[in-house]
């Protein structure tokens, strides 16, 4: 309990580049902050169990559900609903920042179709 900010949260990273950091990781919620430099995605995914709500801090977010694109700009978020095929990208010229809100926590519920 306490206080919990990108600098002393657990930090992870993925892909080439990009970075995540646990801002609260429990058997029932999760939410993490990632920063996703521009050009870097994602592989496409569904989770069977997890529910997820993205939400851009700033930069532009690049989100293709079920083969459609969406735009979320700073301050918009996108939620998905478990089985959802779905790929965050950065294709914008800033780094993205967001906010990844999982229930249950997707890390063990992930299936790639990439």
């Amino acid at each position: 309990m306490g206080i919990i900010s990108t600098k002393n949260a657990e930090h992870y990273t993925w892909g080439a580049m990009c970075d995540g950091w646990h801002l609260t990781k429990s058997a029932n919620l999760s939410v993490i902050q990632e920063c996703v430099p521009p050009g870097c995605s994602e592989v496409k995914h569904h989770h069977q169990q997890s529910e997820q709500f993205f939400y851009v801090l700033a930069g532009q977010a690049t989100l293709e559900v079920e083969n459609q694109t969406y735009i979320l700009n700073t301050n918009q978020g996108f939620n998905i609903t478990p089985g959802v095929n779905h790929k965050l990208s950065n294709q914008g010229t800033v780094d993205l920042h967001l906010l990844v809100i999982s229930s249950p926590p997707s890390h063990d519920d992930r299936i790639p179709l990439e």
